[in-house]
């Protein structure tokens, strides 16, 4: 799958794209699905006396033990709940090796989280960062034609070099904004030193997920022969010797560090972290983060 053509074969691309993720996410993912997003509330209510067949993760226990009752406690449902992606569509996304680039699978990525936050009813943003054009915002609405223009706005983006994940980041906490969801989609290229204060600071107010985007190209070099490697943020060239086999070992040690120092990273941060490749099935990868996170949630 690719939405990098031109705009008539992008716009069929998009709907193509848009048409799988609800049917295999409508298709995998039967029932009230907790665990990607917020439940059915979080501000506590009154409490009642407990009935067959309620929820017995909502014990009232110091109301129970003060009445010798059993009770439960109620919850306000969260009313149009906001879940604000964060899209790093700097240049680094302009790579891909395998069944497609970074900056589709950063697309891919998007389309699932928009259909899993309408689905409930919710709104949903975005902040898209463009490298050193800036950021693009696009406020939150509620709504599937809605959803479909985000997508489309988010496909049309014209990457460019710089690095931006810092700045991405911080936009998410300005304006401060009610509790709700952050998503933040990018190959987390960028040393965490520079972003992890930032999504620490995202993550006190908010309920934070990390998708990282990874070729696997970047994880090993193949060998074949004198490649020439460009980097996409400056433009320079390196010409390596990839039959060099412990030159590819050096790289391949570098790339499983900068992955685990990421990892350790976004969990320090208080994030939660699903990794999307370009060469597997996405799709699958999402629905199994979402079963984990529903059945970590009921444990």
């Amino acid at each position: 799958m690719s939405v990098t053509g031109g705009p008539p074969g992008r716009s069929a691309v998009l709907n193509r794209l848009q048409l799988l993720v609800s049917r295999r996410l409508d298709g995998l993912l039967q029932g009230d699905y907790l665990g990607l997003l917020p439940g059915p509330g979080s501000e506590a209510g009154e409490s009642r006396e407990y009935v067959t067949g309620d929820d017995v993760r909502r014990m009232d226990w110091p109301v129970t033990a003060r009445t010798a009752v059993p009770h439960v406690r109620l919850t306000v449902a969260d009313r149009e709940l906001e879940t604000w992606l964060a899209i790093d569509m700097s240049a680094s996304q302009s790579f891909g090796t395998a069944a497609m680039l970074k900056r589709d699978l950063a697309v891919a990525a998007a389309a699932a989280m928009t259909h899993l936050t309408v689905r409930g009813g919710n709104r949903v943003g975005a902040v898209i960062a463009c490298g050193t054009g800036g950021l693009l915002r696009r406020p939150a609405r509620g709504g599937r034609l809605a959803a479909q223009g985000l997508i489309r706005t988010i496909a049309n983006t014209t990457a460019a070099p710089g690095a931006c994940l810092p700045q991405l980041i911080e936009a998410l906490s300005r304006p401060p904004r009610r509790r709700g969801v952050a998503v933040v989609i990018s190959d987390f290229l960028e040393p965490p030193q520079g972003w992890q204060r930032q999504l620490r600071k995202v993550a006190v107010r908010h309920d934070v997920l990390a998708i990282e985007l990874l070729d696997p190209r970047e994880l090993e070099l193949p060998d074949v022969g004198v490649l020439d490697l460009i980097d996409p943020e400056t433009g320079a060239v390196h010409s390596v010797q990839t039959s060099d086999r412990a030159l590819r070992e050096r790289y391949a040690q570098a790339a499983a560090q900068q992955r685990a120092d990421v990892e350790a990273a976004l969990r320090a941060a208080g994030a939660r972290h699903l990794r999307l490749r370009t060469d597997s099935d996405w799709l699958t990868d999402v629905v199994k983060f979402v079963v984990s996170q529903r059945f970590r949630r009921g444990r």
